[in-house]
């Protein structure tokens, strides 16, 4: 009997399961262009593996504060991310413009699950793609707080699930 992991590819019991593959833009819904710089690149010539995770960061934000739903100096309530993932397919680095794809894998009570896939520009599929996990806390004590209405709506607008 086999049981399937998140990309619906089968695993034996007992086995790792496989490594995600990489996605096609139709997998995501909103995109946001990034670039990059030459500080990016580390010694290989691609940008490093932490840079990736700023990529994440900046498409999550910028959309939030785009949609009017992060105050970044005084909105009460703040996304602190508390899990990130990043599975690489190819290559990205200075110079080169980024297309990063945002989808939301998931809505909790306090907690919004946001996908990300990063193509080279104009590639049909991504060089990487992840996630981040955002708990939505008040900015004063740090506590978890329901998702503001407002977050919710634009999340499930997002959303993979049904």
């Amino acid at each position: 009997m086999t049981k399937t992991t998140g990309d619906a590819r089968p695993s034996q019991p007992g086995s790792a399961p496989e490594r995600p593959g990489p996605q096609t833009r139709e997998s995501y819904q909103v995109f946001r262009t990034l670039t990059t710089r030459w500080m990016d690149n580390d010694a290989y010539g691609h940008a490093n593996n932490a840079v990736y995770f700023s990529w994440f960061d900046t498409a999550v934000n910028a959309w939030l504060v785009e949609h009017g739903l992060l105050d970044v100096g005084s909105g009460q309530t703040i996304g602190l991310v508390v899990e990130n993932h990043c599975n690489y397919f190819a290559s990205l680095g200075f110079p080169q413009a980024i297309e990063a794809g945002l989808r939301v894998g998931h809505v909790g009570g306090s907690s919004v699950r946001y996908e990300i896939g990063l193509f080279a520009q104009g590639a049909a599929t991504t060089a990487a793609r992840g996630h981040l996990i955002h708990v939505y806390v008040d900015r004063d004590t740090r506590r978890p707080v329901p998702l503001p209405a407002n977050l919710r709506a634009a999340a499930q607008a997002l959303s993979l699930e049904i």
